[in-house]
């Protein structure tokens, strides 16, 4: 009785190990089918996408110094803003004629 129940887990593991088997090589074959040659959609893709990375490389870099300069130009806005204040008061406090 043992035997046989040793015997038909051993077959049923095999049977699993195999189905798991087919199943795997099937992904496999269809991933390949996808993106494997130079051909399909997802190659271009990948290769649409390495251009991109490729031509927007320099942004961090240009960003940061625009970041910097705009910065530098809000100081200066500030400083404009609070001269234009002082301009009005003044027209306002002068005598309407």
């Amino acid at each position: 009785m043992y035997t046989q129940l040793m015997i038909l887990t051993v077959l049923l593991v095999l049977l699993f190990v195999g189905a798991l088997i087919y199943f795997v090589i099937g992904i496999h074959h269809l991933l390949v089918n996808i993106g494997g040659n130079g051909n399909s959609f997802l190659a271009k893709l990948r290769l649409g996408l390495r251009a991109i990375e490729t031509e927007t490389g320099h942004l961090p870099v240009q960003v940061t110094k625009l970041n910097e300069t705009l910065t530098n130009t809000g100081a200066g806005l500030k400083v404009v803003n609070g001269h234009l204040e002082g301009t009005i008061q003044a027209a306002l406090k002068q005598k309407i004629i």
